[in-house]
């Protein structure tokens, strides 16, 4: 998916390792859509918000889903500004000029047209996902978490960020770089 001929990790995967000091981060996935020297924002992708679909979030919104919009959950992308929307698609919805392109086909929008078309209303993306809130970094704070053992890096496929298996969504993205969840300890340190 991602080119990688940066230090930066926009385009990837976080895996939250066992014993993390947040447990608003147990167990999480986290797509990260931007990331530089200055910052790092992702979306989590693996906790689904009890019982709020997108239709019924789109129905509060006062956009109306066609009868054939599917029931997604939303998923709750992070603690920072968690009343705010965001929608992570593949590139083949034609956003707008404010949609962010992440990396591997995939785009970051967070306007009024996108949830028209998730809605059925317009054209809309082959596949998404929809998020309230997000996670986020300071300068040089994500580094040090992923030095501390905090998180493992994994490159993302399109199961992995969009199917809707979000319960087995860690230990598969941890399989994925040859890790067994079982395996792990809750103890972090340097050798």
């Amino acid at each position: 998916m991602p080119s990688h001929d940066t230090p930066y990790l926009a385009g990837r995967l976080l895996v939250a390792m066992p014993g993390i000091d947040d447990p608003r981060f147990e167990r999480s996935v986290i797509y990260l859509c931007a990331h530089d020297a200055s910052h790092a924002m992702g979306l989590t992708i693996n906790r689904p918000v009890d019982g709020l679909s997108v239709a019924d979030l789109l129905k509060r919104l006062g956009v109306e889903p066609a009868d054939d919009a599917g029931l997604e959950l939303v998923l709750m992308g992070g603690p920072v500004e968690p009343e705010r929307g965001f929608v992570l698609h593949t590139d083949d919805y034609a956003g707008e000029p404010t949609s962010m392109v992440v990396a591997g086909g995939l785009v970051l929008t967070a306007t009024r047209e996108v949830l028209e078309a998730l809605a059925g209303r317009l054209p809309n993306p082959r596949r998404a996902i929809m998020t309230l809130g997000y996670a986020g970094w300071d300068a040089g704070q994500l580094e040090r978490e992923i030095r501390d053992n905090v998180w493992l890096v994994c490159e993302p496929t399109e199961a992995l960020v969009f199917d809707d298996d979000h319960e087995h969504k860690w230990s598969r993205a941890l399989a994925k770089i040859g890790v067994a969840a079982e395996r792990l300890s809750a103890q972090t340190g340097r050798a």
